[in-house]
């Protein structure tokens, strides 16, 4: 039978995010291209008409360095994203987008909202968080990576820098530290040996069965545990020795 894998890799993983960069430069293009400016399609906070941008906003930026300073967290974030969760990873992204950009919607400065900066810090606070709460060796890791890469972007939550949206920011951290804790159900346990098991018995181990009490090694064994065997769902082991009178 074939183990089943918390983490396992596919073409999504680059695809994906690739094709989300890939958009959010072209709208950019486009916009130069043919002189438009798209920045009306934002998230306009406390206006009906306004609420579009929820939905339209993480695809606008406002300049080429805005533009820039979005690529690559959102390329890496989303790439570990489908890496690590990719059960859930589609759910995140849609709704994060959503529950950030409303949140935005409902808290902002009345100003133009654009670029996928609360994206990103949905996913960054996600990732953190998540990783805290799983336990997991491995998700762990990848929540100290992020506040290595990206722990100074705490401080954008904050009105601190004229022109940055620090509600949008504010938003996504909010809305990634709620679903860490809503899917978490969706936490990838580490694997237990079977000598891990709760149920596990010394005594039953037919390995353990060839070593005296002292842990010395037991060159024969008797004929009623003569061929035995380890199995369980994922793998199976032999253990096979020799029968007391076929030894010279």
């Amino acid at each position: 039978m074939r183990q089943k894998r918390h983490f396992e890799y596919s073409t999504g993983v680059i695809a994906y995010p690739v094709l989300f960069v890939l958009i959010i430069w072209i709208v950019f293009w486009f916009e130069v291209r043919f002189g438009f400016k798209l920045s009306k399609f934002g998230i306009y906070p406390q206006s009906l008409s306004g609420l579009k941008g929820v939905l339209f906003s993480p695809f606008l930026h406002g300049d080429l360095q805005h533009l820039y300073h979005n690529s690559l967290p959102l390329l890496v974030l989303s790439a570990a994203l489908f890496y690590f969760y990719k059960p859930i990873a589609w759910k995140v992204l849609f709704w994060g987008v959503l529950t950030s950009g409303f949140l935005t919607w409902c808290i902002g400065r009345h100003s133009y909202h654009i670029g996928a900066s609360g994206l990103i810090y949905v996913l960054v606070s996600f990732t953190f968080f998540k990783g805290v709460l799983a336990k997991h060796y491995r998700l762990i890791a990848l929540s100290l990576l992020v506040v290595f890469l990206y722990g100074s972007m705490i401080w954008y939550t904050l009105p601190i820098q004229e022109g940055v949206s620090w509600e949008g920011h504010l938003s996504g951290l909010i809305t990634g530290l709620v679903f860490a804790l809503l899917f978490r159900q969706h936490i990838a346990k580490p694997k237990k040996y079977v000598w891990e098991q709760d149920n596990y018995n010394e005594e039953d181990d037919p390995f353990l069965k060839h070593f005296d009490e002292d842990g010395n090694f037991i060159e024969t064994l008797p004929d009623d545990q003569y061929d035995v065997f380890l199995e369980d769902e994922h793998y199976r082991v032999n253990y096979i020795y020799k029968k007391e009178n076929e030894i010279k």
